[in-house]
């Protein structure tokens, strides 16, 4: 079981990374950087390489439509040198609001460019001369879309490692059963952590070790919100358990248990009533249906 936490994207970034190397002396795992459209992650992500040592560093994430496949791949082997191997390349296709209205870029077939992303990604970690000829990337350029001058070029450097992790932002059912065959890891969001079922859970047994990692918006009880304020943490488990934790302060007492809460808290939950599970086929407690339109079938 691994912990780790969101660092805020939006303003105060110094003070934030000072926060992190305290976390990180307290036993944090992975710190994630976010992107959206505020300053480029690479930088951010750079700096917290300088300033911590052990923890894990994450991009959560770096958007699809943003990069070529090959300046991606470029980008996490330079921040995995620079950091000595704790990076791990979060990748996602954001949303038309951004890609669009920022960048300017059409928001278009998402799993096709994520597949072919990731395959290529993976060539230049190998230092392998990238050949790719896709339906969205086509590596070199065919001579009848460019010079013709085009040929496949492999890495200069020597990445630390050739196969960086890569974590996959997924939402639909499809998007999560992409993210099941090629990725190490899956960024869920709208996922409600008490007891729901995974949504595509059947479609994971296929995979061995796939780290899930889940953000979990916390509150601090009144007592404690003096000292501590509002926090996003992520966990990461190699299962489907699921866990919870209070703030960032909590991270040594999260290590104890699979359920942490504020002295004082009852975790004690209601009898719940079972239901037949018709993705898995097998009886779940459910506390309530899936939020989500997609997840029909796990009700």
């Amino acid at each position: 079981m691994r912990i780790g936490t969101m660092i805020t994207y939006s303003g105060g970034f110094a003070e934030t990374v000072e926060e992190a190397a305290d976390l990180e002396r307290a036993g944090l795992d992975i710190i994630f950087m976010a992107e959206a459209y505020s300053f480029d992650a690479v930088s951010q992500l750079g700096y917290l390489a300088a300033k911590t040592k052990t923890v894990q560093l994450a991009s959560g994430i770096f958007q699809i439509y943003t990069r070529t496949p090959s300046l991606m791949a470029m980008t996490a082997a330079g921040l995995d040198y620079v950091s000595g191997g704790r990076f791990v390349l979060g990748i996602g296709a954001s949303g038309p609001q951004v890609i669009e209205g920022f960048h300017g870029v059409p928001y278009d077939s998402p799993l096709g460019r994520t597949r072919e992303l990731v395959d290529i990604c993976r060539q230049v970690w190998r230092r392998e001369p990238v050949r790719h000829d896709g339906k969205h990337y086509q590596i070199p350029l065919p001579p009848e879309k460019g010079t013709g001058l085009g040929k496949p070029l492999k890495l200069i450097n020597h990445p630390v490692r050739e196969r960086i992790p890569i974590v996959i932002a997924a939402l639909g059912p499809k998007n999560v059963a992409l993210t099941a065959e090629i990725a190490e890891g899956w960024q869920p969001i709208f996922y409600h952590p008490n007891g729901h079922t995974m949504c595509g859970a059947s479609r994971w047994r296929r995979v061995r070790r796939v780290a899930i990692r889940l953000s979990v918006i916390s509150r601090s009880t009144p007592d404690r919100r003096s000292q501590s304020e509002t926090t996003s943490i992520t966990c990461s488990t190699s299962s489907n358990r699921t866990w919870r934790c209070t703030s960032a302060e909590w991270v040594r007492e999260a290590r104890t248990s699979t359920t942490t809460s504020p002295a004082g808290t009852d975790t004690k939950r209601k009898p719940r009533p079972s239901r037949i599970c018709t993705w898995t086929g097998r009886r779940r407690k459910l506390p309530r249906p899936c939020p989500t339109t997609w997840c029909a079938r796990s009700r």
